[in-house]
């Protein structure tokens, strides 16, 4: 049997001496999409920045240890782990003037030689993710005449050229409206499904329970459930993740789930 794509054992971290997260342990396959879903400050950024090898990993062994692909993450270098894992962050920089296809491009960059302008294929590949997020003849068009949706889409896109086998995802709903969330996570749902291993970082649980295969709730004070989400995203969860009543619907796909706006709800400003 194949290692997974990545594996997380005893993972502990901690941000300004608070415990985010205590012996998290879980792994990622090739065919299988998480969500990830916790509260305004639970450490979900800090986790998928960790799990990316943008904020240092644990050296430590009683904090844990994170292997890509059967090897330690601190052991594969920058160009090589940027072709076995990508991130999409929750605010790209946009502080430079770049074209739509020169921005989507740099998810080409592991791939391309040093001062080399990328291939044919590279050229395919990229105008195929531009495609697939719905900017088809963008290519051209420059950043700042985006709007914020547009310029979401062109980020997933940009991980789309990337094509690491496993893919982290900071809210990539975020600034969409609800046609262009449930297409989006349609294809990436489609995409694990093919090849690949996700992990994306989502606000609404019924996103995540129709989109996903598997769920991760980071709850109080280093707390964590996860596995599949028929077993993680039920109405208990949910409400001790966020502090409120929910209503439980059921459909033929299954649980949905609202707020009881008739129930008194947690202030969300409280402490987790």
């Amino acid at each position: 049997m194949s290692a997974p794509l990545l594996q997380v054992e005893d993972l502990t971290l901690k941000q300004g001496g608070q415990s985010l997260i205590d012996k998290l342990s879980f792994n990622i396959n090739v065919g299988e999409c998480w969500a990830l879903l916790g509260r305004n400050g639970a450490g979900k950024t800090t986790l998928l920045h960790t799990l990316a090898g943008v904020r240092s990993a644990p050296r430590d062994e009683h904090q844990g240890q994170i292997e890509l692909l059967g090897q330690p993450l601190t052991h594969w270098p920058p160009r090589q782990r940027a072709r076995r894992v990508g991130l999409l962050t929750q605010d790209p920089s946009e502080g430079f003037e770049a074209s739509v296809f020169e921005a989507a491009q740099s998810g080409r960059h592991p791939y391309i030689e040093p001062w080399s302008d990328g291939t044919a294929d590279d050229e395919e590949i990229v105008q195929h993710a531009l495609a697939t997020c719905g900017l088809n003849g963008f290519a051209t068009r420059r950043i700042n005449s985006l709007s914020g949706g547009e310029r979401r889409r062109l980020g997933i896109a940009t991980l789309l050229a990337q094509n690491p086998p496993l893919m982290l995802l900071d809210e990539p709903l975020n600034h969409l409206d609800l046609p262009w969330q449930w297409c989006i996570l349609r294809q990436l749902r489609a995409l694990a499904e093919q090849s690949h291993g996700l992990f994306i970082s989502l606000h609404d649980p019924n996103m995540a329970r129709q989109g996903c295969t598997h769920a991760l709730l980071i709850l109080n004070h280093g707390t964590w459930l996860a596995g599949r989400v028929e077993d993680i995203l039920t109405r208990t969860h949910l409400e001790a993740l966020y502090g409120l009543k929910l209503r439980q619907l059921e459909d033929d796909r299954g649980a949905w789930f609202v707020p009881d706006i008739r129930a008194d709800m947690q202030s969300p400003h409280a402490p987790l």
